[in-house]
């Protein structure tokens, strides 16, 4: 064979190159700094990411040469596409509204609806006829989201369709009963317990002849509210689920029955490579627990909507919510949910025209132009995602075993150690917002200096604790990461409508270039508290900068220059303004600090700083708190 003819492939015109010598490298270019420090991920999950990984750091996994649709379903339960269904929720207590905003928005690419009932709203077969009235049943998915009265809810809707001609075979729907859920939520049940899982039964029996109905929810949703790690969502999540197996098998049902009839319901959060392993993770932990109670490796999958999360939602800066439920939706379509709610980025307030339409849009978007429906786990085979499901299997399984030995979901909630855990991390989550290690765009990083807030409820910004009057345990605590950081702002934004709003003057000095990113850094420091600041160019002399800043009646002057600079120009600026404002430096020159601390600096602001601490602390010294 002539050379011309002969064929090399690319690849093969490279040695290949070991781990070891990557590490090498690595460690070279980091010339002498802590690999450990600097580029392993030290996870809130309770593991460690490395910066890369190769195909030797596959080989334990056993599940890798499944196709998808098979068992353990890692890899989806869809075969020939990753289609999902695009949901949207409507509120229900006006049946009429209800029925014209259905149609209206199945007109806009909506594929599922979820209809919510009201807590005292009593429904009744001629709602049904109106709710339901020109709607094509066989044709999309309807979910039942009610406080109350599951098992009527599911006899109104099954007569419903017989009335119509529906054949049960082809209704798809769901009803969001789950005591379960209820009493995680309120740390009680909201009926006699037996007599609740006695209905559950009743109400699998009662939509049997229906196949695609799903009357039981797991909202593990609330704990992803609730701001747990992804590996106590999935760990709480298969022992909820569990909890229903083996109640409903104590009972008399088949476990493949009971199984076919639930759905999970779950939260996505921003955490964008994590949040795909966690929806392969899940299923393949489920599919080994279903397995275990005794259901056929076909039928050992699981069903799952999710949600965008609001504990990720932002009242300030809203529209980067839609940046949020974006990335929140790739990762849910991709990790092969079968149906997606994205809630509209203005959660706050009544949803608008606006607000519904970009919420719709982002998943048509997804689907149809970026064709996320054409490709079955496209994630499958990534060393880097096949890892992080690989150790979030690894660690959601010691959550699930732990409660399962403190007997069981119910049982281990009722002794109240289970949420002195969650509490524990969100106490922890909390600490890693005030210092930005965990940042939410616009809130505690990036602020939108000219943004202001009012007439917001109150309650808006603060934690709420579902823990009902009578509950026999403490129930769950839904809050917002960004949440504190905004109460602090709108205490700022509040008090300017009566005040005046408090000004920080950025005193330039010297070194160009550390002046100029001191500068910025000290600006989005304050400006996160609501503050007004003041930028300028540079000052030729410490006295004109200082006289500036009280020409403009600074409440604070920060001093923007190099560390070597600070030992002269902080003194001078101390003693200059005399307690007329309060004086920052910005940085932490660790070779003059105690010299500046004795010349009367006090505060200091850096990477480090605890940003919601600081700002609380001359919110106090200023008079707004």
């Amino acid at each position: 064979m002539s050379k011309a003819n002969e064929t090399t492939k690319l690849s093969e015109q490279f040695p290949p190159i070991s781990k070891e010598k990557w590490m090498e490298k690595i460690a070279a270019d980091l010339k002498g700094a802590d690999y450990n420090k600097k580029l392993v991920w030290h996870t809130q999950e309770g593991f460690d990411v490395e910066p890369f990984y190769r195909e030797e750091d596959l080989k334990e996994l056993a599940y890798l040469d499944c196709n998808p649709g098979e068992f353990p379903f890692v890899r989806g339960n869809k075969i020939q596409d990753n289609d999902w269904l695009i949901r949207q929720d409507i509120d229900a207590t006006d049946v009429k509204k209800a029925n014209t905003e259905a149609l209206k928005v199945l007109n806009k690419g909506v594929e599922a609806l979820g209809f919510k009932f009201g807590e005292e709203q009593k429904v009744t077969q001629k709602d049904f006829e109106i709710l339901l009235q020109d709607i094509c049943l066989e044709a999309i998915e309807v979910n039942f989201i009610v406080p109350h009265d599951a098992l009527n809810i599911a006899g109104l809707f099954l007569d419903y369709a017989t009335k119509n001609k529906k054949k049960p075979e082809e209704l798809r729907a769901s009803i969001n009963f789950d005591p379960v859920g209820h009493f995680a939520l309120y740390g009680r049940f909201c009926d006699d317990e037996q007599k609740l899982f006695d209905e559950t039964k009743s109400l699998i029996e009662k939509t049997n002849q229906a196949p695609a109905i799903k009357p039981i929810t797991v909202h593990s949703n609330y704990f992803k509210n609730a701001g747990v790690t992804i590996v106590e969502e999935l760990g709480i999540a298969l022992a909820m689920g569990s909890e229903y197996l083996a109640r409903l098998t104590d009972a008399g049902l088949n476990a493949t029955d009971v199984n076919a009839n639930l759905k999970f319901h779950f939260g996505v959060g921003t955490n964008y490579f994590m949040e795909i392993a966690k929806f392969r993770a899940a299923r393949y932990m489920w599919a080994q627990i279903a397995n275990k109670y005794g259901i056929d490796k076909p039928n050992c999958k699981m069903h799952i909507h999710a949600q965008t999360s609001t504990w990720s939602m932002s009242v300030y800066d809203p529209y980067v919510n839609t940046l949020r439920t974006t990335t929140e939706a790739m990762s849910a379509t991709l990790g092969g949910v079968e149906s997606l709610t994205v809630d509209p980025f203005n959660f706050y307030e009544k949803a608008t025209v606006q607000s519904e339409r970009i919420a719709r849009n982002q998943q048509i978007i997804l689907k149809e132009e970026s064709y996320f429906k054409k490709i079955v786990d496209p994630a499958g085979g990534s060393y880097y995602i096949e890892t992080l499901t690989h150790k979030l299997i690894q660690e959601a399984w010691k959550v699930f075993v732990k409660i399962e030995n403190e007997g069981g979901f119910v049982t281990s909630y009722r002794i109240g150690d289970f949420q002195k855990r969650l509490s524990d991390t969100v106490i922890k989550r909390a600490g890693q917002i005030a210092l930005r290690k965990e940042k939410f765009l616009g809130t505690n990083e990036f602020p939108n200096f000219d943004e202001t807030k009012e007439n917001m409820p109150a309650e808006l910004f603060e934690a709420k604790d579902y823990t009902a009057d009578n509950a026999e345990t403490q129930g769950l605590v839904i809050y917002r990461g960004p949440q504190e950081f905004e109460r602090m702002r709108y205490r700022t934004d509040t008090w300017a409508k009566n005040h005046k709003r408090p000004k920080v003057f950025m005193l330039t000095y010297g070194n160009l270039a550390m002046r100029l990113a001191r500068s910025q850094f000290s600006q989005n420091f304050f400006a996160m508290g609501g503050f007004e600041t003041i930028d300028n160019h540079g000052f030729e002399s410490v006295e004109e900068g200082v006289k500036a800043a009280i020409d403009k009646e600074a409440d604070i002057v920060v001093l923007c220059s190099s560390d070597d600079e600070y030992p002269n120009i902080a003194p001078e600026a101390v003693k200059l303004l005399d307690g007329k404002a309060a004086v920052v430096v910005a940085g932490y020159p660790k070779d003059s600090i105690e010299h500046l601390k004795e010349a009367g600096v006090k505060h200091f602001i850096h990477i480090k700083s605890n940003v919601l601490e600081t700002l609380e602390h001359f919110q106090k010294q200023l008079g707004l708190l």
